[in-house]
């Protein structure tokens, strides 16, 4: 029986000429990140290790991202810890302040993620790499200290579902939504432990926003990675982004995959993610009227400039509605920079909007967006879980950016077609 694509990566790297599904395996590590609410933890794990050092200071990325610039003690506090961590060590890939991104957005952006490279990050949606064909996934605090001693970890072998793409989406119509229609389609538990795979000729209409996007998400399928095949497209990203070489590595035409899917672009519709998980899908025109408090355009899903550009064609010589708080978060210093270049970020102001300097805040009920009792917020983040983005009476909609901008405008959940 052949393999399928996140199998021939784990092979590879185990050092072994075949896997298959449940077996045990160890592979080498090209990449162990962290952020300032995980690394102090696994910081402190390391001290009970019996090894000097790290096991390699140019294979770990320490990104301080979710309380950034720190929002109190606490925040500083960890944020300390890893400072200095990364100073004793060296660490080569260090950003704080000032140079510091998102960390799933800064990493490719950095060229630190490429094609065949096995990735493990203490957070959930390390999985975002698999977009360049790259077999990446989150682990806890105590897996990420192993890594960063060893430079290897454990993992048993996923059993896979192919996502056959095909089509072309309409206007306003985004990776978002594709994935938010499978979340919805297969359940937050449809893909458990298992590598999502994408393939088909659709995903030539895909960016590589989109796909950042996807695989970003699914974690919300319960999936232990999101992976698409490298085509040009991917190429072109990771010879413009990095100096590193990478390897591709394709399914087997007789691979194992437990489910099948085919979806077409052409048939999707804007998608919106009621409360309280992402797989309580609806498509727009099945909303109804929801008024919302707060619309948050940004995170590790949806802070790219492709993101912010979709927003601000929709916010231009428009006003945000008058009891609804607008936050536009880029998700790396460089896509801030290029936002103002571009003059988006004018349109945000000019519109009533306010615009953050890179950080996770609101997403997981950090900062820059807390919501109150009776609360609702729209936001383009990955998450929606009971009290997420603040007091547990509060209510988050999970949508794209044009959805997300055009409900700023009109003070309820809308598509940019009703504008």
């Amino acid at each position: 029986m052949g393999m399928t694509m996140t199998q021939k990566i784990l092979a590879a790297h185990a050092g072994l000429e075949s896997v298959k599904a449940g077996d045990l395996i160890e592979a080498r590590l090209d990449l162990v990140l962290g952020n300032d609410i995980t690394s102090p933890v696994a910081i402190k794990e390391m001290t009970k290790f019996n090894k000097e050092g790290v096991f390699d200071k140019d294979k770990i990325a320490l990104v301080m991202d979710h309380f950034i610039p720190n929002k109190d003690i606490k925040s500083a506090e960890h944020c300390k810890c890893v400072r200095e961590f990364a100073c004793a060590h060296d660490i080569t890939n260090y950003f704080d302040v000032g140079q510091m991104g998102i960390e799933h957005a800064l990493l490719p952006e950095q060229g630190l993620t490429v094609a065949g490279d096995v990735i493990i990050g203490a957070d959930s949606h390390t999985c975002t790499y698999g977009a360049l064909g790259a077999f990446s996934t989150g682990v806890g605090s105590t897996d990420m200290a192993a890594g960063m001693a060893t430079g290897k970890a454990w993992f048993k072998v996923p059993s896979a579902i192919k996502f056959n793409i095909v089509g072309k989406p309409g206007k306003w119509v985004s990776g978002k939504d594709l994935i938010l229609h499978i979340i919805g389609m297969i359940g937050v538990d449809g893909a458990l432990y298992k590598s999502m795979e994408f393939v088909g000729e659709g995903i030539k209409n895909l960016t590589m926003d989109d796909r950042f996007t996807i695989a970003n998400m699914a974690i919300e399928a319960g999936g232990k990675n999101g992976i698409f095949p490298v085509d040009d497209i991917a190429i072109e990203y990771m010879k413009e982004h990095s100096k590193r070489d990478f390897v591709v590595y394709e399914a087997d035409a007789d691979a194992e995959y437990d489910e099948e899917y085919t979806i077409d672009l052409s048939t999707l519709k804007s998608t919106v993610s009621f409360p309280h998980l992402p797989e309580n899908t609806k498509t727009i025109d099945e909303v109804g009227e929801v008024t919302i408090d707060q619309s948050v355009i940004g995170s590790c899903t949806n802070g790219r400039i492709q993101d912010l550009r979709e927003a601000a064609e929709i916010l231009k010589g428009k006003k945000v509605a008058k009891n609804v708080r607008c936050i536009v978060i880029p998700a790396t210093q460089k896509i801030y920079l290029q936002a103002v270049r571009e003059g988006l970020i004018e349109t945000f102001i000019e519109a009533g909007a306010v615009v953050s300097t890179p950080t996770c805040g609101p997403c997981l009920g950090g900062y820059m967006g807390i919501l109150a009792a009776g609360e609702r917020c729209v936001a383009t983040t990955n998450r929606n879980f009971v009290g997420r983005m603040g007091h547990v009476d509060s209510e988050v909609y999970l949508a794209s950016p044009a959805v997300a901008a055009a409900s700023a405008i009109t003070g309820k959940i809308s598509s940019p077609d009703e504008l």
